[in-house]
């Protein structure tokens, strides 16, 4: 184990420090600073290497956790990437974006601070990435059999990765220009450069990994022409139908979708032009959704010098402790302040749009809001609590309700769950013989680390259909247990 006095030694937690706001709004560069290797080790020596680890139940990748900490906490940084990329692809996307729900399941979490799990898992690869120990693993031999994967967002790397490994010529199809997914147009920079996934699109063409670009499936290229070329298929077109706002006054102009505004504006930040681009740049902004995605939303209208930013949330504001309701080790619902928060704005919980107000050239000007609380019968409105704020561009940041069901879902066949999800089943199969999905398209909108596992198993359910068995690895399915994110 690692310090067997560390937790009780060092019982606080210990952060990288976050760059001055003042600083960081200037620019579109990642908000942490380094941090000192020795505090990082101290953080790791907490590790208390549990007789049953409950950090591993809170992560779905299944992440060695306690080993890779000691091997930290002791300075053996090589071993403990060889630790972490046994059941992780990409460390260093969920070292960043990940909300680490194995640190809400530490042992230690129960009556001190957790274990800083992430930060080690983050400092553990960027490590490896500076000392040259991350590198291409071709396979041995070709097996002769080809697989397309739709979509470059993590389950589909992490899915064409462990495929490509295994020997298969694996072909990554994207729609943008780039590959990638919502890890380089969604995801702004100020949380994870894209030079970071630049590098290891680099490591998986080096590994035979081949990526077709601006290709755009159902269209371009059917989905039966996709079953006619390759063994088999793999959709990870993730979840992309926004979830809309059906109020009075939804026409008027300068109300946009979250991920028609997000993309343009990291395209800007890369150094592209973009034609009629949306900007926050002098206006009153409202973001309706209170996730990751509307922080998103905050901090690149911050960056893009907004005149005001407002972020209503229909949920009340949840409590700072863990409720007694969503006990150790389940992920809990909690007051969070992401980087973007500390930036500006106003956060407004417990609140409803009632009506979006619009001026005489038919653009937003305000919404019409009104306080809202739980009742039996789900949200009532606060008598007498309805009220303007003023606004030129509203954000729709409230989340996805699936893959689009038109072209290549379309095309295949596949068979929809309830949910308007693909359905699939423990093999990741779905009702199409040699046709998987893994990752939002067949779980629904989660987590960076759920779409990464789901990658993995659905690459060791290829692997078995091409071959009639499978030495890949393969996580937990998500079936097997219940949701705790």
């Amino acid at each position: 184990m690692a310090d067997p006095q560390g937790f009780l030694t060092t019982r606080e937690r210990e952060l990288p420090t976050r760059r001055p706001v003042p600083v960081r709004i200037k620019d579109w560069r990642e908000v942490y600073e380094e941090q000192e290797v020795a505090q990082l080790q101290r953080q790791a020596g907490r590790c208390m290497d549990c007789g049953i680890p409950f950090c591993h139940n809170g992560c779905p990748l299944g992440n060695l956790i306690p080993e890779w900490n000691d091997l930290a906490w002791k300075g053996d940084w090589r071993e403990a990437i060889e630790r972490l990329h046994a059941t992780n692809n990409f460390p260093e996307f969920t070292g960043r974006l990940c909300p680490a729900p194995c640190e809400t399941a530490c042992v230690l979490g129960i009556n001190q601070p957790a274990v800083t799990i992430k930060q080690v898992e983050l400092t553990t690869i960027e490590r490896a990435f500076d000392s040259g120990t991350v590198t291409p693993q071709p396979p041995e031999r070709l097996s002769g059999k080809t697989v397309a994967v739709v979509g470059s967002g993590p389950a589909g790397l992490a899915a064409a990765q462990q495929l490509t490994r295994a020997g298969h010529t694996v072909a990554v199809f994207e729609r943008e220009d780039k590959p990638g997914g919502l890890l380089r147009y969604g995801i702004p920079e100020f949380k994870m450069e894209k030079s970071v996934l630049d590098r290891r699109l680099e490591q998986m063409k080096a590994e035979g990994t081949r990526f077709r670009s601006g290709v755009s499936v159902g269209q371009d290229i059917t989905g039966a022409q996709l079953r006619q070329r390759y063994d088999a298929v793999v959709l990870a077109v993730g979840a992309t139908v926004p979830r809309d706002l059906p109020v009075p006054g939804r026409e008027l102009g300068g109300i946009v979708q979250a991920m028609d505004f997000l993309p343009p504006a990291n395209r800007v930040a890369l150094g592209e032009q973009v034609e009629d681009q949306v900007v926050a740049t002098g206006k009153d902004v409202i973001i309706i959704g209170g996730g990751d995605t509307g922080a998103d939303c905050l901090g690149t209208a911050i960056r893009q010098g907004a005149r005001s930013i407002t972020q209503l949330e229909i949920m009340p504001r949840p409590p700072q402790d863990r409720p007694a309701g969503q006990p150790w080790p389940t992920y809990p619902m909690l007051f969070r302040v992401a980087s973007a928060h500390e930036e500006g704005g106003d956060r407004v919980y417990a609140a409803s749009t009632k009506e979006v107000l619009g001026d005489e050239d038919g653009n937003v000007r305000a919404l019409r809001v009104v306080e809202v609380e739980m009742g039996e019968k789900g949200f009532a409105e606060v008598e007498g609590s309805e009220r303007e704020i003023p606004a030129q561009l509203v954000l729709l940041a409230m989340g996805f309700l699936g893959p689009q069901g038109n072209g290549v879902v379309e095309q295949l066949g596949v068979e929809l769950d309830e949910r308007s999800n693909i359905k699939r089943g423990k093999d990741f199969q779905t009702s199409v013989p040699g046709v998987f999905v893994a990752g939002d398209a067949g779980r629904g909108q989660s987590l960076i680390v759920w779409a990464i596992a789901e990658g993995r198993a659905a690459a060791h359910g290829v692997d078995a259909f091409l071959t009639g068995s499978s030495a890949l690895p393969r996580p937990i399915n998500p079936t097997d247990r219940p949701l705790i994110v």
